[in-house]
């Protein structure tokens, strides 16, 4: 038993190659497996980032800092499809410190480049990620206009993933290296399957730029709605009362035909007229004849404006800009974005305030007070002043170029005094308005009060009138206005030089206007360069009216 035991034994063989062979199969395996644990363990780690990925930044960092540790590559780009779907630009890629300083084309996200080369065509066409070497693609009659730019860089080969979703192909992901066949085709399951990856990280950014971009004009939108708001409310408090413009007089039908001129078009309207003669009124009519018609057409009161808020007014401030800026508020500017503005009483404004008001209207840009950023205006100019703006440019009061930026069409509102014959249609209009708003039933005027009404020379204007006829209502006793109750004082006018002087009757004016002439003529009466040629009046009405006005020759010798 133990010779047959001992002969076993003698005839093992122990073979040191194959023993040595096995060791290292076991060791390459160990090494295989600690490798693939490796590339589990960053493509997990890459997986869990990409899901929280929300911009750009945080896709860069994913890929300059986890992807490295997989493969050996130093630069890399992301390319997407433009909506046109001939063209493609970077979305993302490396930006380095010498990046700027290498000749070449830069793969700048503003530009956009063909899809019709040879590279984007091969991808489009592979399932697979495509090796690329550079010095040969440039030999090729369809190279891509950038690939120089990489050339000069010293890479030499490019590795290209086509990056799909439910759609198509919506891009591509370029790896460049320095040195070829530096990643062998064992990985290009692993590429193939971070770019599907990565395709969704760019889709979730895409979507959260758009959301984002969503949410911005839903909160401008907000923010403007909630600006029109307090404006429209504020309106229907302070609302002028005239719901139309009243009247058939031939200087009102001018008006009409200078309003119907400018309407359609978008040029600068400067109303001029007294106090009360209704120029908001012709403002609104043009901006409801206008194609701006469906937005906005936003006042703001120059008169009534401090100077230390009037350019938050106008151009808004951003929370925190000013003491008392507790919140961002938007100017009037942008409340009349593709809309009008209608700047009233525009002559009161400061000298300040008119050098921005003009940038704003040259540039069609304004800037918030405290605010980084220009914004960019679409607003047709209204304005609107009592004043002489020729003479407050002349006493220095108002910028020229203002002026002249504002003056392009004006309008002369003519005064009520000048329309009498729009007096009865008035009257009626606020009598009828005026009473249903008092509950008093009034309904008619009586001759004698109208005649009162045509009589007066209304200093107020239209706005007098008004007031007046309201005030006589709520006194009247039955349905029929008889009387006017109309101001007892001596009533004068300011003269442009800021003197009073006593209103004169019809009488008096045509009176001193035939003593004017006679006096020009150095008291002749007839023939050439006579006062009755210069009154275009024949000689024997000339000589009439001097007895009934008993103008005497002493009157005419003394100047």
């Amino acid at each position: 038993m133990e010779s047959r035991g001992s002969t076993f034994d003698a005839n093992i063989e122990v073979n040191p190659t194959k023993e040595i062979e096995l060791e290292e199969k076991n060791a390459f395996l160990k090494k295989k497996i600690a490798q693939k644990e490796r590339e589990n363990a960053v493509l997990l780690s890459l997986s869990n980032s990409i899901a929280s990925i929300r911009n750009k930044l945080d896709l860069f960092e994913v890929i300059d800092q986890k992807l490295k540790k997989l493969f050996n590559f130093d630069d890399f780009v992301i390319c997407l499809i433009n909506e046109d779907q001939q063209t493609h630009s970077a979305f993302i890629y490396n930006l380095k410190e010498d990046f700027l300083q290498t000749a070449g084309i830069a793969p700048e996200s503003s530009k956009k480049y063909t899809l019709d080369d040879g590279m984007c065509k091969a991808m489009i066409a592979s399932d697979k990620p495509i090796v690329f070497n550079v010095e040969e693609v440039l030999a090729w009659e369809n190279a891509p206009a950038w690939l120089g730019f990489w050339h000069n860089k010293g890479i030499k080969e490019m590795i290209g993933l086509k990056m799909i979703d439910r759609n198509g192909c919506i891009g591509f992901f370029y790896l460049y290296t320095k040195i070829t066949n530096s990643i062998s085709n064992i990985y290009f399951d692993l590429l193939y399957g971070i770019s599907l990856q990565i395709s969704i990280a760019i889709s979730n950014i895409l979507a959260n730029e758009k959301i984002e971009q969503q949410l911005k004009e839903i909160n401008e939108y907000k923010e403007k709605l909630e600006g029109e708001k307090i404006y429209l409310k504020e309106e229907i408090d302070n609302k002028y009362n005239h719901a139309e413009i009243i009247g058939q007089s031939n200087s009102l039908k001018e008006v009409f035909h200078l309003i119907n001129q400018v309407a359609a078009t978008d040029s600068t309207v400067l109303i001029l007229g007294e106090t009360g003669t209704g120029k908001e009124l012709v403002a609104r009519a043009i901006h409801n004849a206008s194609p701006r018609s469906k937005a906005l057409m936003v006042k703001i009161n120059c008169a009534a404006l401090p100077a230390s808020l009037a350019e938050s007014e106008l151009f808004g401030h951003e929370k925190g800009s000013f003491t008392g800026a507790t919140e961002r508020r938007l100017g009037k500017f942008e409340l009349a974005h593709n809309g009008t503005l209608f700047l009233d009483e525009i002559g009161e404004l400061s000298l300040d305030i008119q050098v921005k008001l003009l940038r704003a209207l040259q540039e069609k840009e304004i800037e918030r007070i405290g605010g980084k950023t220009v914004i960019k205006t679409n607003v047709r100019i209204i304005a609107a002043t009592n004043r002489n703006l020729a003479s407050e440019v002349e006493k220095g009061n108002f910028r020229s170029d203002l002026y002249y930026r504002l003056n392009v069409f004006p309008i002369s509102i003519p005064r009520l005094r000048d329309r009498l014959e729009d007096i009865p249609y008035l009257a009626a209009h606020f009598i009828e308005r005026i009473a249903k708003k008092t509950g008093r039933n009034v309904n008619a005027i009586s001759k004698s009060a109208l005649n009162k009404l045509m009589a007066y020379p209304w200093p107020g204007n239209i706005r007098e009138l008004e007031h007046l006829i309201e005030r006589s209502i709520l006194l009247a006793q039955g349905d029929i206005l008889k009387e006017i109750h109309l101001p007892k004082i001596d009533i004068a006018e300011v003269t442009s030089h800021g003197t009073e002087q006593k209103i004169k009757t019809i009488f008096e004016n045509e009176r001193d206007h035939i003593l004017s002439i006679l006096k020009r003529c150095n008291g002749k009466i007839s023939g050439p360069g006579g006062a009755a040629e210069i009154l275009n009046i024949p000689a024997t009405t000339l000589n009439s009216k001097i007895k009934k006005f008993k103008i005497k020759r002493a009157h005419v010798l003394n100047k």
